[in-house]
């Protein structure tokens, strides 16, 4: 559906006026919280940067969906079929209410040949995407599921300063995150409560109780 005008990210203040009045002029698509952007597989309809919200991108080998990344205001998505060729190759969900700007070849050619920094910006950001996946990879390879939840955990925990905190918006999209499922998320969960890790202050909610415990074990 249609959105009302919402301002660039401020990732983009650095660009020129004329690249930023191209950019501005794009077309922006809302979209509410759960729903998909786009699936696997089907056509590429431009590039799409995040204006603001939150959308994850995911894939469903065998019926097994995981998380592969989740990007936020100011990250590009869609870059593989844009300059690839071919059709989206996984899902992108928005996980809250979400503006998007669309663009297609001809605005980013005139955004770039305004201000041509646009282009590195836009590699920069992919190149940490790509590091960022690669070190996904390697944990999940190299560490088991509760190592993974320990590192998650302390993220929350510094994020919220200690605050109690949602680990994502459900225990599934949680279980994505760290390359398992929601069953054995469940479980390293009940584990770390009962050894006096964790504490549930509210459904859903989580408290740090060990941050020297929670270390040893992320870093084991």
């Amino acid at each position: 559906m249609p959105a009302a005008a919402e301002p660039l990210p401020a990732s983009f203040a650095a660009l020129s006026p004329a690249a930023r009045r191209v950019l501005d002029g794009a077309p922006r698509r809302r979209f509410r919280a759960g729903e998909t952007l786009w699936t696997a597989g089907s056509e590429a309809r431009g590039l799409v940067v995040v204006l603001s919200g939150r959308v994850r991108i995911v894939r469903a080998p065998q019926g097994r969906q995981y998380a592969i990344h989740t990007e936020g205001p100011g990250a590009t998505l869609g870059e593989v079929p844009f300059f690839a060729g071919g059709a989206y190759p996984a899902t992108a969900i928005a996980t809250e209410p979400t503006t998007c700007l669309v663009l297609g070849r001809a605005t980013v050619a005139r955004a770039i040949a305004a201000d041509p920094d646009l282009a590195f910006h836009w590699l920069g950001r992919l190149a940490e995407r790509v590091r960022m996946v690669i070190e996904r990879l390697d944990r999940q390879t190299a560490s088991t599921v509760e190592q993974r939840l320990a590192a998650l955990l302390l993220a929350r925990h510094a994020a919220t300063r200690g605050a109690p905190f949602a680990l994502a918006a459900t225990q599934a999209e949680a279980a994505e995150e760290l390359g398992t499922v929601r069953e054995v998320l469940v479980r390293a969960l009940r584990r770390f409560r009962q050894s006096h890790l964790v504490a549930s202050p509210a459904r859903g909610r989580y408290r740090v109780l060990d941050v020297a415990r929670l270390k040893r074990l992320a870093d084991s």
